[in-house]
Protein backbone atom coordinates (compact mmCIF):
# COMPACT_ATOMS: atom_id res chain seq x y z
CA UNK A 1 0.00 0.00 0.00
CA UNK A 2 1.43 3.58 -1.04
CA UNK A 3 1.62 6.10 1.93
CA UNK A 4 -0.08 9.10 1.58
CA UNK A 5 1.32 12.85 1.41
CA UNK A 6 1.81 14.78 4.17
CA UNK A 7 0.85 18.41 4.59
CA UNK A 8 3.05 20.18 7.15
CA UNK A 9 3.12 23.06 5.43
CA UNK A 10 6.70 25.07 4.94
CA UNK A 11 6.94 26.86 8.47
CA UNK A 12 6.95 22.94 9.93
CA UNK A 13 9.48 21.66 7.44
CA UNK A 14 11.69 24.94 8.08
CA UNK A 15 12.02 23.95 11.41
CA UNK A 16 12.93 20.52 10.49
CA UNK A 17 15.27 22.00 8.29
CA UNK A 18 16.60 23.99 11.16
CA UNK A 19 17.21 21.00 13.29
CA UNK A 20 18.82 18.76 10.57
CA UNK A 21 21.77 18.23 10.19
CA UNK A 22 21.19 15.80 7.31
CA UNK A 23 18.28 14.81 4.71
CA UNK A 24 17.82 11.20 3.63
CA UNK A 25 15.59 10.54 0.34
CA UNK A 26 13.47 7.17 0.01
CA UNK A 27 13.13 6.55 -3.91
CA UNK A 28 15.90 8.98 -4.70
CA UNK A 29 16.32 8.18 -8.62
CA UNK A 30 13.22 9.43 -9.42
CA UNK A 31 13.83 12.30 -11.81
CA UNK A 32 12.36 15.03 -8.86
CA UNK A 33 13.08 13.28 -6.34
CA UNK A 34 16.65 13.66 -7.19
CA UNK A 35 16.70 17.60 -8.55
CA UNK A 36 15.14 17.91 -5.28
CA UNK A 37 17.90 15.68 -3.49
CA UNK A 38 20.84 17.38 -5.20
CA UNK A 39 18.89 20.95 -4.65
CA UNK A 40 19.31 20.34 -1.07
CA UNK A 41 23.09 19.07 -1.05
CA UNK A 42 23.52 22.67 -2.58
CA UNK A 43 21.79 24.19 -0.06
CA UNK A 44 24.69 22.73 2.45
CA UNK A 45 22.92 19.61 3.89
CA UNK A 46 24.32 15.99 3.99
CA UNK A 47 22.23 14.13 1.21
CA UNK A 48 22.00 10.58 1.19
CA UNK A 49 18.96 8.39 -0.59
CA UNK A 50 17.98 4.68 -1.21
CA UNK A 51 16.79 3.36 -4.40
CA UNK A 52 16.07 0.02 -6.04
CA UNK A 53 18.39 -0.05 -8.63
CA UNK A 54 21.81 1.34 -9.91
CA UNK A 55 20.61 4.32 -13.03
CA UNK A 56 22.26 7.34 -15.08
CA UNK A 57 20.28 9.17 -12.06
CA UNK A 58 22.17 7.92 -9.38
CA UNK A 59 25.55 7.80 -10.88
CA UNK A 60 25.21 11.57 -11.35
CA UNK A 61 23.87 12.27 -7.68
CA UNK A 62 26.97 9.95 -6.57
CA UNK A 63 28.84 12.63 -8.56
CA UNK A 64 27.62 14.74 -6.71
CA UNK A 65 29.22 12.95 -2.98
CA UNK A 66 25.34 12.05 -2.52
CA UNK A 67 25.62 8.49 -0.55
CA UNK A 68 23.06 5.95 -2.47
CA UNK A 69 22.17 2.88 -1.38
CA UNK A 70 20.37 0.61 -3.26
CA UNK A 71 18.56 -1.94 -1.09
CA UNK A 72 16.17 -0.61 1.41
CA UNK A 73 17.61 -0.60 4.87
CA UNK A 74 17.09 0.90 8.34
CA UNK A 75 20.56 0.74 8.63
CA UNK A 76 20.91 3.59 5.89
CA UNK A 77 19.54 6.36 7.90
CA UNK A 78 22.83 7.84 9.87
CA UNK A 79 22.86 8.99 13.27
CA UNK A 80 22.87 12.26 12.31
CA UNK A 81 19.85 12.19 10.19
CA UNK A 82 17.29 14.91 10.79
CA UNK A 83 14.75 14.48 8.06
CA UNK A 84 13.30 12.01 6.00
CA UNK A 85 11.71 12.73 2.79
CA UNK A 86 9.74 10.15 0.54
CA UNK A 87 7.87 9.59 -2.49
CA UNK A 88 4.60 8.48 -2.08
CA UNK A 89 5.34 5.48 -4.10
CA UNK A 90 6.83 3.40 -1.43
CA UNK A 91 4.97 1.38 1.02
CA UNK A 92 3.92 2.03 4.79
CA UNK A 93 6.52 -0.96 5.50
CA UNK A 94 9.39 0.63 3.85
CA UNK A 95 12.68 -0.60 6.30
CA UNK A 96 13.94 2.66 6.33
CA UNK A 97 10.28 4.77 6.50
CA UNK A 98 9.36 2.47 9.28
CA UNK A 99 12.86 3.19 11.32
CA UNK A 100 12.62 6.73 10.38
CA UNK A 101 8.97 7.07 12.79
CA UNK A 102 11.05 4.70 15.07
CA UNK A 103 13.52 7.12 16.00
CA UNK A 104 11.60 10.02 15.97
CA UNK A 105 12.47 11.41 12.45
CA UNK A 106 10.20 13.44 10.81
CA UNK A 107 9.04 11.84 7.67
CA UNK A 108 7.74 14.60 4.57
CA UNK A 109 6.34 13.80 1.21
CA UNK A 110 7.99 14.15 -2.03
CA UNK A 111 5.16 17.37 -2.60
CA UNK A 112 5.35 18.81 0.63
CA UNK A 113 9.12 18.82 0.72
CA UNK A 114 8.96 20.93 -2.75
CA UNK A 115 6.19 22.95 -1.17
CA UNK A 116 8.64 24.20 0.90
CA UNK A 117 11.50 24.70 -0.99
CA UNK A 118 9.71 26.82 -3.58
CA UNK A 119 8.61 29.57 -0.93
CA UNK A 120 11.45 31.59 -1.05
CA UNK A 121 11.25 32.58 -4.20
CA UNK A 122 8.57 35.38 -5.67
CA UNK A 123 7.29 34.08 -8.57
CA UNK A 124 6.26 30.49 -9.03
CA UNK A 125 4.84 29.27 -11.86
CA UNK A 126 3.19 25.66 -11.03
CA UNK A 127 2.07 23.65 -14.28
CA UNK A 128 -0.56 21.19 -13.64
CA UNK A 129 -2.69 18.57 -16.45
CA UNK A 130 -3.15 15.27 -16.81
CA UNK A 131 -0.68 15.92 -19.83
CA UNK A 132 1.97 17.75 -21.86
CA UNK A 133 3.17 19.11 -18.11
CA UNK A 134 6.83 18.34 -18.40
CA UNK A 135 6.74 20.10 -22.22
CA UNK A 136 4.86 22.90 -20.82
CA UNK A 137 7.38 23.43 -18.19
CA UNK A 138 10.51 23.09 -20.42
CA UNK A 139 9.00 25.85 -22.68
CA UNK A 140 8.44 27.99 -19.90
CA UNK A 141 12.27 27.19 -19.25
CA UNK A 142 13.40 28.31 -22.53
CA UNK A 143 11.37 31.14 -22.49
CA UNK A 144 12.41 32.63 -19.62
CA UNK A 145 16.51 31.41 -19.60
CA UNK A 146 16.07 33.12 -23.25
CA UNK A 147 14.86 36.34 -21.00
CA UNK A 148 18.45 36.30 -18.91
CA UNK A 149 15.40 35.84 -16.14
CA UNK A 150 17.64 32.86 -14.48
CA UNK A 151 14.78 30.85 -13.29
CA UNK A 152 14.68 27.90 -11.33
CA UNK A 153 13.33 25.06 -12.23
CA UNK A 154 11.97 21.58 -11.37
CA UNK A 155 10.74 18.97 -14.09
CA UNK A 156 9.26 15.78 -14.32
CA UNK A 157 11.47 15.06 -17.31
CA UNK A 158 15.24 16.02 -18.73
CA UNK A 159 15.27 19.05 -20.79
CA UNK A 160 18.75 19.22 -22.60
CA UNK A 161 19.17 22.89 -22.44
CA UNK A 162 19.50 22.74 -18.66
CA UNK A 163 21.75 19.83 -18.68
CA UNK A 164 18.75 17.64 -16.54
CA UNK A 165 15.68 18.03 -14.84
CA UNK A 166 16.29 20.94 -12.65
CA UNK A 167 18.34 23.64 -12.78
CA UNK A 168 19.39 26.09 -10.04
CA UNK A 169 18.79 30.18 -10.81
CA UNK A 170 18.03 33.14 -8.71
CA UNK A 171 14.94 34.26 -6.08
CA UNK A 172 13.01 35.44 -8.69
CA UNK A 173 11.43 33.10 -10.25
CA UNK A 174 10.67 29.43 -9.53
CA UNK A 175 8.86 27.28 -12.48
CA UNK A 176 7.79 23.63 -11.32
CA UNK A 177 5.99 20.57 -12.34
CA UNK A 178 3.06 19.98 -10.43
CA UNK A 179 1.82 16.43 -10.20
CA UNK A 180 -1.90 15.86 -9.65
CA UNK A 181 -1.62 12.25 -8.21
CA UNK A 182 -2.55 11.93 -4.68
CA UNK A 183 -3.34 15.45 -4.31
CA UNK A 184 0.50 16.23 -4.87
CA UNK A 185 -0.41 19.64 -5.69
CA UNK A 186 -2.04 20.75 -3.41
CA UNK A 187 0.90 21.26 -1.14
CA UNK A 188 2.25 23.70 -3.73
CA UNK A 189 2.34 27.96 -3.65
CA UNK A 190 2.20 28.70 -6.90
CA UNK A 191 1.58 32.65 -8.25
CA UNK A 192 0.74 31.43 -11.45
CA UNK A 193 -0.84 27.97 -11.82
CA UNK A 194 -1.58 26.89 -15.35
CA UNK A 195 -4.43 24.10 -15.73
CA UNK A 196 -4.03 22.33 -19.08
CA UNK A 197 -5.96 19.35 -18.91
CA UNK A 198 -8.02 17.28 -16.89
CA UNK A 199 -10.00 13.86 -17.78
CA UNK A 200 -9.85 10.84 -15.70
CA UNK A 201 -6.53 9.19 -15.20
CA UNK A 202 -4.72 8.05 -12.04
CA UNK A 203 -7.58 5.38 -11.19
CA UNK A 204 -6.00 3.84 -8.47
CA UNK A 205 -6.22 7.34 -6.78
CA UNK A 206 -9.13 9.51 -8.25
CA UNK A 207 -12.24 7.19 -8.26
CA UNK A 208 -14.14 9.35 -10.66
CA UNK A 209 -14.34 13.07 -12.24
CA UNK A 210 -15.98 14.78 -9.60
CA UNK A 211 -12.99 13.97 -7.84
CA UNK A 212 -10.75 15.25 -10.24
CA UNK A 213 -12.56 18.68 -10.57
CA UNK A 214 -12.34 19.24 -6.84
CA UNK A 215 -8.71 19.09 -6.79
CA UNK A 216 -8.13 20.99 -9.92
CA UNK A 217 -10.21 23.62 -8.19
CA UNK A 218 -8.40 23.49 -5.00
CA UNK A 219 -4.87 23.92 -6.87
CA UNK A 220 -6.37 26.87 -8.90
CA UNK A 221 -7.01 28.18 -5.81
CA UNK A 222 -3.35 28.24 -4.33
CA UNK A 223 -2.56 31.55 -6.49
CA UNK A 224 -4.69 33.67 -3.56
CA UNK A 225 -6.63 36.61 -5.11
CA UNK A 226 -3.61 38.83 -5.83
CA UNK A 227 -2.12 35.44 -8.61
CA UNK A 228 -3.11 34.52 -11.99
CA UNK A 229 -4.48 31.53 -13.12
CA UNK A 230 -4.02 29.95 -16.32
CA UNK A 231 -6.38 27.91 -17.93
CA UNK A 232 -7.50 25.81 -21.28
CA UNK A 233 -10.83 27.36 -22.70
CA UNK A 234 -10.86 24.46 -24.80
CA UNK A 235 -11.19 21.78 -22.01
CA UNK A 236 -14.63 21.66 -20.43
CA UNK A 237 -12.99 20.22 -16.99
CA UNK A 238 -10.88 22.85 -16.71
CA UNK A 239 -12.91 25.21 -17.19
CA UNK A 240 -15.16 23.82 -14.62
CA UNK A 241 -12.88 23.81 -11.96
CA UNK A 242 -11.60 27.48 -12.40
CA UNK A 243 -15.15 28.57 -12.55
CA UNK A 244 -15.18 27.05 -8.68
CA UNK A 245 -12.25 28.71 -7.48
CA UNK A 246 -13.62 32.01 -8.87
CA UNK A 247 -17.39 31.28 -6.86
CA UNK A 248 -15.56 30.83 -3.98
CA UNK A 249 -13.22 33.99 -4.63
CA UNK A 250 -10.15 32.07 -3.83
CA UNK A 251 -7.81 32.32 -7.30
CA UNK A 252 -6.87 35.54 -8.89
CA UNK A 253 -6.82 37.07 -12.66
CA UNK A 254 -7.83 34.35 -14.84
CA UNK A 255 -6.23 34.02 -18.35
CA UNK A 256 -7.39 31.60 -20.98
CA UNK A 257 -5.74 30.76 -23.98
CA UNK A 258 -7.50 28.00 -26.79
CA UNK A 259 -6.35 26.92 -30.10
CA UNK A 260 -9.64 27.60 -32.11
CA UNK A 261 -11.89 30.11 -30.16
CA UNK A 262 -10.49 33.81 -30.55
CA UNK A 263 -12.48 34.61 -27.26
CA UNK A 264 -9.63 33.25 -25.34
CA UNK A 265 -7.01 35.96 -24.01
CA UNK A 266 -4.03 33.53 -25.82
CA UNK A 267 -4.93 31.98 -28.96
CA UNK A 268 -3.53 30.71 -32.37
CA UNK A 269 -4.07 31.67 -35.57
CA UNK A 270 -3.56 30.37 -38.98
CA UNK A 271 -2.45 26.95 -38.00
CA UNK A 272 -0.60 24.92 -40.21
CA UNK A 273 0.94 21.19 -40.12
CA UNK A 274 4.35 21.10 -41.78
CA UNK A 275 5.36 17.53 -42.55
CA UNK A 276 3.39 17.16 -38.54
CA UNK A 277 4.91 20.49 -37.12
CA UNK A 278 3.41 23.05 -35.86
CA UNK A 279 3.44 26.44 -37.81
CA UNK A 280 1.04 29.20 -35.80
CA UNK A 281 0.67 32.54 -34.88
CA UNK A 282 -0.14 34.14 -31.33
CA UNK A 283 -2.76 36.48 -30.80
CA UNK A 284 -2.53 37.95 -26.92
CA UNK A 285 -5.39 40.05 -25.57
CA UNK A 286 -6.61 40.85 -29.40
CA UNK A 287 -2.54 41.59 -30.79
CA UNK A 288 -0.55 39.54 -33.09
CA UNK A 289 2.46 38.61 -31.80
CA UNK A 290 4.08 36.71 -34.29
CA UNK A 291 4.66 33.49 -36.27
CA UNK A 292 6.10 30.63 -33.98
CA UNK A 293 7.57 27.17 -36.14
CA UNK A 294 7.94 24.42 -33.85
CA UNK A 295 10.96 21.51 -33.70
CA UNK A 296 8.24 19.15 -31.85
CA UNK A 297 5.76 17.85 -33.83
CA UNK A 298 1.91 17.64 -32.88
CA UNK A 299 -1.18 19.97 -33.26
CA UNK A 300 -1.47 19.02 -29.36
CA UNK A 301 1.97 21.35 -28.62
CA UNK A 302 0.15 24.35 -29.50
CA UNK A 303 -1.88 24.34 -26.47
CA UNK A 304 1.43 23.69 -24.25
CA UNK A 305 2.92 27.00 -26.14
CA UNK A 306 0.23 28.99 -25.79
CA UNK A 307 -0.44 28.15 -21.84
CA UNK A 308 3.71 28.98 -21.77
CA UNK A 309 3.27 32.12 -23.68
CA UNK A 310 0.35 33.45 -20.90
CA UNK A 311 2.60 32.33 -17.80
CA UNK A 312 5.75 33.97 -18.85
CA UNK A 313 3.53 37.11 -20.00
CA UNK A 314 2.10 36.95 -16.47
CA UNK A 315 5.67 36.93 -14.73
CA UNK A 316 6.58 40.02 -17.08
CA UNK A 317 8.16 38.36 -19.50
CA UNK A 318 8.53 40.78 -22.63
CA UNK A 319 7.28 39.37 -25.88
CA UNK A 320 10.23 39.17 -27.95
CA UNK A 321 11.40 36.72 -25.28
CA UNK A 322 8.76 34.73 -25.43
CA UNK A 323 8.78 34.22 -29.20
CA UNK A 324 12.38 33.47 -29.59
CA UNK A 325 12.10 30.98 -26.28
CA UNK A 326 9.50 28.90 -28.51
CA UNK A 327 11.20 28.80 -31.41
CA UNK A 328 14.57 27.74 -29.66
CA UNK A 329 12.79 24.87 -27.96
CA UNK A 330 14.02 21.82 -28.46
CA UNK A 331 12.07 19.31 -26.87
CA UNK A 332 12.08 17.32 -23.18
CA UNK A 333 13.59 13.83 -22.89
CA UNK A 334 11.25 10.64 -24.03
CA UNK A 335 8.57 13.70 -25.89
CA UNK A 336 8.73 12.22 -28.85
CA UNK A 337 12.07 12.66 -28.98
CA UNK A 338 14.34 11.43 -31.97
CA UNK A 339 17.05 8.52 -31.18
CA UNK A 340 18.20 7.49 -33.97
CA UNK A 341 17.90 5.31 -37.01
CA UNK A 342 17.69 1.47 -37.37
CA UNK A 343 17.83 -0.09 -41.03
CA UNK A 344 17.17 3.69 -42.43
CA UNK A 345 14.08 3.95 -40.02
CA UNK A 346 13.68 6.82 -37.96
CA UNK A 347 13.40 5.54 -33.85
CA UNK A 348 11.07 7.74 -31.33
CA UNK A 349 10.51 7.34 -27.53
CA UNK A 350 7.92 9.01 -25.89
CA UNK A 351 6.60 8.77 -22.09
CA UNK A 352 2.73 8.86 -23.34
CA UNK A 353 0.97 6.37 -21.09
CA UNK A 354 -2.79 7.16 -21.14
CA UNK A 355 -4.99 6.90 -24.27
CA UNK A 356 -5.38 10.80 -25.18
CA UNK A 357 -1.68 10.65 -24.84
CA UNK A 358 -1.21 7.81 -27.13
CA UNK A 359 -4.10 8.71 -29.26
CA UNK A 360 -2.55 13.18 -29.82
CA UNK A 361 1.55 11.55 -30.37
CA UNK A 362 0.93 8.90 -32.98
CA UNK A 363 -1.36 11.19 -34.90
CA UNK A 364 0.73 13.96 -34.54
CA UNK A 365 3.82 11.06 -35.51
CA UNK A 366 1.69 9.97 -38.43
CA UNK A 367 2.82 12.87 -40.40
CA UNK A 368 6.40 12.12 -40.04
CA UNK A 369 6.14 8.71 -42.02
CA UNK A 370 7.37 9.08 -46.01
CA UNK A 371 6.82 7.17 -48.70
CA UNK A 372 8.23 3.83 -49.42
CA UNK A 373 10.68 3.10 -52.57
CA UNK A 374 7.84 1.80 -54.41
CA UNK A 375 5.75 4.38 -53.71
CA UNK A 376 3.32 3.01 -51.24
CA UNK A 377 3.12 5.22 -47.72
CA UNK A 378 5.29 4.39 -45.28
CA UNK A 379 3.81 2.63 -41.89
CA UNK A 380 4.03 4.02 -38.43
CA UNK A 381 4.84 1.15 -35.94
CA UNK A 382 3.93 1.48 -32.57
CA UNK A 383 5.34 -0.65 -29.45
CA UNK A 384 3.74 0.65 -26.08
CA UNK A 385 4.23 -0.48 -22.66
CA UNK A 386 0.90 -0.05 -20.78
CA UNK A 387 1.76 1.36 -17.23
CA UNK A 388 -0.41 -0.51 -13.96
CA UNK A 389 -3.56 -2.87 -14.10
CA UNK A 390 -5.69 -0.40 -12.55
CA UNK A 391 -5.16 2.47 -15.41
CA UNK A 392 -5.01 -0.54 -18.10
CA UNK A 393 -8.23 -1.74 -17.13
CA UNK A 394 -10.22 1.26 -16.27
CA UNK A 395 -9.30 3.27 -19.75
CA UNK A 396 -9.08 -0.37 -21.68
CA UNK A 397 -11.89 0.89 -24.29
CA UNK A 398 -10.26 4.32 -24.91
CA UNK A 399 -6.93 2.51 -25.75
CA UNK A 400 -8.70 0.51 -28.45
CA UNK A 401 -9.02 3.36 -30.39
CA UNK A 402 -6.04 5.06 -29.15
CA UNK A 403 -3.43 3.52 -31.52
CA UNK A 404 -5.83 4.41 -34.70
CA UNK A 405 -3.12 6.17 -36.29
CA UNK A 406 -0.64 3.37 -36.37
CA UNK A 407 -0.20 0.70 -38.54
CA UNK A 408 1.11 -1.84 -36.28
CA UNK A 409 1.00 -2.06 -33.23
CA UNK A 410 3.22 -4.08 -30.74
CA UNK A 411 2.59 -4.45 -27.13
CA UNK A 412 4.41 -5.52 -24.57
CA UNK A 413 4.04 -6.48 -21.34
CA UNK A 414 2.34 -4.12 -18.49
CA UNK A 415 4.62 -1.91 -16.52
CA UNK A 416 3.20 -2.79 -13.06
CA UNK A 417 4.73 -0.18 -10.98
CA UNK A 418 2.95 0.01 -7.37
CA UNK A 419 0.67 -2.44 -8.25
CA UNK A 420 -0.14 -6.43 -8.45
CA UNK A 421 -2.27 -7.89 -11.13
CA UNK A 422 -6.16 -8.13 -9.58
CA UNK A 423 -7.47 -6.30 -12.98
CA UNK A 424 -7.64 -9.62 -15.03
CA UNK A 425 -5.80 -7.48 -17.91
CA UNK A 426 -2.92 -8.20 -19.84
CA UNK A 427 -1.27 -7.24 -23.11
CA UNK A 428 -1.81 -10.25 -24.64
CA UNK A 429 -5.90 -9.28 -24.00
CA UNK A 430 -5.31 -5.75 -25.29
CA UNK A 431 -3.07 -6.86 -28.29
CA UNK A 432 -6.07 -9.36 -29.61
CA UNK A 433 -9.30 -6.80 -28.56
CA UNK A 434 -7.33 -4.39 -31.02
CA UNK A 435 -7.19 -6.83 -33.97
CA UNK A 436 -4.97 -7.68 -36.57
CA UNK A 437 -2.79 -4.87 -36.63
CA UNK A 438 -1.62 -5.72 -33.31
CA UNK A 439 0.63 -8.22 -31.83
CA UNK A 440 1.84 -9.31 -27.96
CA UNK A 441 5.21 -9.52 -27.88
CA UNK A 442 6.55 -11.79 -24.30
CA UNK A 443 10.28 -9.52 -24.20
CA UNK A 444 11.91 -6.34 -24.84
CA UNK A 445 13.93 -9.02 -26.84
CA UNK A 446 10.86 -10.15 -29.24
CA UNK A 447 9.70 -6.45 -29.61
CA UNK A 448 12.84 -5.35 -30.99
CA UNK A 449 13.10 -8.70 -33.24
CA UNK A 450 9.35 -8.19 -34.49
CA UNK A 451 10.31 -4.10 -35.33
CA UNK A 452 13.06 -5.40 -37.36
CA UNK A 453 11.03 -7.36 -39.29
CA UNK A 454 8.56 -4.87 -40.02
CA UNK A 455 10.59 -1.86 -40.58
CA UNK A 456 11.16 -0.02 -43.92
CA UNK A 457 12.78 2.78 -44.81
CA UNK A 458 10.11 5.47 -45.09
CA UNK A 459 8.32 4.47 -42.35
CA UNK A 460 8.77 5.64 -38.30
CA UNK A 461 8.83 3.90 -34.96
CA UNK A 462 8.07 5.31 -31.68
CA UNK A 463 8.68 3.08 -28.70
CA UNK A 464 5.81 4.43 -25.88
CA UNK A 465 5.56 4.11 -22.44
CA UNK A 466 6.53 5.36 -19.16
CA UNK A 467 7.70 1.80 -17.35
CA UNK A 468 10.90 0.50 -18.54
CA UNK A 469 10.14 0.02 -22.35
CA UNK A 470 12.94 2.03 -22.82
CA UNK A 471 14.61 -1.15 -22.80
CA UNK A 472 13.54 -1.73 -26.26
CA UNK A 473 15.37 1.58 -28.03
CA UNK A 474 18.42 0.52 -26.07
CA UNK A 475 18.24 -3.06 -27.96
CA UNK A 476 17.60 -1.20 -31.13
CA UNK A 477 20.08 1.75 -30.70
CA UNK A 478 23.00 0.14 -28.14
CA UNK A 479 24.94 3.57 -28.89
CA UNK A 480 21.94 5.68 -28.38
CA UNK A 481 21.92 8.26 -25.40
Amino acid sequence: MSVNNTHDGPKRIGEYMNDAQSVFFIGVGGVMMSSLALLTAQAGYAVAGSDRSRTDVTEELRAEGIDIYYEHSADNLGEDCGLVVYTVAISSDNPEYVAAHERGIPCVSRSDFLGFLMTRYRRRVGVAGMHGKSTCTSMCAQIFMDADADPTILSGAVYPPMGGAYRIGGDEHFIFEACEYMDSFLDFHPTVAILLGAELEHVDYFKDMEQIRTSFAKFASLTGPRGVTVVNLDDPEIMESARRALKAKNTGHLVTFSIDNPKADFHAKNVSMDSGYPSFSIVAHGKVWGKVQLSVPGRFQIYNCLAAAAAADACGIDRASVMEGLEHYVGADRRMQPKGKVNGVMVYDDYGHHPTEVKATLEGAKYLCTPRGDGTPGRLICTFQPHTYSRTAQLYNQFLSAFDAADHVILIDIYAARETDTCGVSSGLLAASIGDKAVYCPSPTAAAKRILQEAQPGDVIVIMGAGDVIRVTKLLLPLSP
